[in-house]
């Protein structure tokens, strides 16, 4: 007779223990502060775990697939449906144990796309791949515009430019995966890649808000106070506003994708969008969201109504000081370098607060695939045209671009 315990006894003790660390830090999902939340409650599973681990170790106990019954370990999953720990400790056990445990968080999602048009999904495959392509040649030759033309190399171009590389990116995110999906009668997605094209789709379009916003407050500093603007908007003020710009909604969205990929997604895995979006994926979950939702709220608050208000402030103050100019010549210059920024700036924010400023999840799912596909692929179109035609500065710019050209070709 052995004297060492049954691996079976071990699992026994490793729900009690689980159950007992998850009691003590149920509290921690009631607290104000979301990220600390998620922090505390992972470092206090992840120490139980090595402890446990630790003491299987001192008692040479290891605890292999076939040395478990069955049975034993989906009873110990069905008594416990939330409880993370159990799962965090089947994980470090190895890749076999977490296939059995982990059933309620599928391996891919199903996206649904357009698959109410039947078959004639494949029809739309034809204008969307051309609007895709067009935003990514306009976009592509405004931030070359930028970069090869030394009148432009300013900080409200410097912020224009980095504005449509975001475009680019964000429609890189979710358009060619759409795309592939209008064709094939499986529209499926890892459950790794819905979660990455989660983090970048929202992080790029936040970091597109906060650019516009930067902008905004460049031609504030440059009609209000013309004076001061080189010192103000210097290249380090400029460099470090778009950095800024770039990490902050990077950063705080690790929180986000991360709470969401450790919820139980037990309604099915049918994504009933064309992407991985937030409130789809909320409703596939039976895990309690007010929480995930209202951090959700935040972000949106934070990133896309601040902006907002901060680009509205800015332009009152522009509007303000533009009609103080006695010259109506001056006047008009003025307001035509800021009404492509307006018109981008009222394009891109009055679809996102529809679909994103509202707390719940609860939404016409298909007015959000419409919203959405204007976000997605005709704002990204119409933006180069905006910039280009309601820009006098940047229609002198490619009207040289283009004789320069003719030029080489004739010469050649």
């Amino acid at each position: 007779m052995s004297h060492h315990p049954q691996p079976s006894l071990f699992l026994i003790m490793a729900f009690y223990v689980f159950r007992f660390a998850d009691t003590l830090t149920l509290f921690l999902y009631d607290s104000p502060i979301p990220l600390l939340s998620l922090l505390l409650f992972l470092s206090a599973h992840l120490f139980i775990t090595r402890w446990l681990l630790a003491l299987l170790s001192l008692f040479s106990v290891s605890v292999p697939v076939s040395s478990v019954s069955r049975s034993v370990v989906l009873c110990l999953y069905l008594s416990v449906p939330a409880s993370p720990s159990v799962f965090c400790f089947l994980c470090m056990q190895g890749p076999s144990l977490w296939i059995m445990a982990n059933l309620s968080q599928p391996s891919e999602f199903v996206l649904s796309g357009f698959s109410s048009f039947g078959e004639l999904q494949a029809l739309l495959y034809g204008p969307f791949l051309m609007l895709y392509l067009l935003a990514f040649m306009g976009n592509t030759i405004i931030i070359v515009m930028v970069i090869a033309d030394t009148h432009l190399h300013t900080p409200m171009y410097f912020f224009l430019a980095n504005f449509s590389l975001l475009e680019i990116l964000v429609t890189m995110t979710a358009v060619p995966r759409m795309l592939s999906d209008l064709l094939v009668p499986h529209k499926v997605i890892t459950f790794t890649g819905c979660m990455v094209q989660f983090y970048f789709y929202f992080s790029l379009g936040s970091t597109s808000f906060l650019i516009l916003t930067d902008v905004a407050l460049d031609r504030f500093v440059a009609i209000c106070h013309p004076l001061r603007y080189g010192t103000l908007m210097s290249r380090a003020v400029c460099v470090q506003l778009a950095g800024a710009a770039w990490s902050a909604p990077f950063l705080a969205m690790v929180p986000t994708v991360l709470s969401r990929a450790h919820l139980d997604y037990c309604h099915g895995n049918v994504i009933n969008h064309f992407f991985c979006d937030s409130a789809p994926l909320l409703q596939l979950s039976c895990s309690d969201t007010r929480l995930l939702e209202f951090w959700d709220f935040l972000m949106a608050l934070a990133f896309v109504l601040s902006s907002f208000l901060v680009t509205l402030i800015s332009y009152g103050y522009i509007v303000t000081t533009v009609l103080r100019i006695p010259s109506a010549s001056s006047r008009r210059k003025t307001f035509s370098t800021c009404g492509s920024h307006l018109t981008l700036v009222f394009i891109g924010y009055s679809s996102t607060i529809f679909l994103y400023v509202r707390p719940g999840k609860a939404h016409s799912v298909q007015v959000r695939k419409v919203v959405a596909l204007v976000t997605s692929v005709l704002t990204p179109f119409l933006n180069p045209f905006i910039l280009t035609f309601h820009n006098e500065t940047v229609k002198t710019v490619l009207q040289g671009q283009m004789q320069r050209l003719k030029g080489l070709c004739k010469a050649q």
